[in-house]
């Protein structure tokens, strides 16, 4: 997933560039951090100490912890929505199209849930400070574009027929998406097979308009 449209407060990491090992280590020991402590208790200094560098370099490369929480979760979209694209196009019917989308959520809550707890915790954030608030909606806007694309793609392939836009129907799908998982994770032991079976039942009226 490309993700595009670089705000200001990216530029300086830009030059830096914001690649190799330490870096990865960098991102990776904020996301266990936040696993661990919440966006709150992941300081620099617990995130320095985590990946075995200064706190002088992740000022370095992020200047900020608001930049550095993006960067966890822009990587993270990127992995998640790019993980779509090769069974989506390997879809031949409308009904693939929907086991693909159902089991891409169903895997990021079996195997990876902080994603959504760190989009909680950034909107969250985002609610007092307006640069983490427009750094998230770089992301979704990303992610929502991506996946709309892929969209459109199917419906020329005449595999989809969709009611609506594209981003609007992704835009419902995401919204969809993170309200379900915050009461599932709220509530992880209910049954929610039901619940599995309506999700089905409203993306394929989205995507096939008979």
């Amino acid at each position: 997933m490309a993700v595009e449209g670089r705000s200001a407060v990216e530029t300086q990491a830009d030059e830096r560039q914001l690649s190799g090992d330490k870096v990865q280590r960098i991102v990776d020991a904020m996301r266990t951090c936040i696993a661990t402590r919440g966006i709150a208790g992941a300081t620099f200094e617990h995130v320095s100490r985590e990946a075995g560098v200064s706190r002088g370099l992740l000022h370095y490369y992020f200047g900020t912890k608001e930049r550095l929480l993006i960067e966890v979760l822009r990587g993270d979209a990127e992995v998640r929505i790019g993980a779509l694209d090769e069974p989506l196009a390997a879809a031949k019917s409308a009904d693939e199209v929907v086991e693909v989308l159902v089991a891409g959520v169903e895997e990021i809550l079996r195997s990876d849930p902080g994603f959504y707890v760190l989009i909680y915790e950034l909107f969250a954030a985002g609610r007092q400070n307006p640069e983490i608030q427009a750094e998230l909606a770089q992301v979704y806007d990303g992610s929502r574009r991506h996946v709309a694309d892929v969209l459109r793609r199917k419906q020329d392939e005449g595999v989809l027929s969709l009611r609506f836009d594209p981003e609007s129907t992704v835009t419902f799908m995401f919204g969809a998406a993170d309200g379900v998982a915050l009461q599932r994770l709220t509530d992880p032991d209910r049954d929610y097979s039901a619940l599995l079976e309506l999700e089905r039942g409203i993306l394929r009226y989205l995507l096939v308009a008979e």
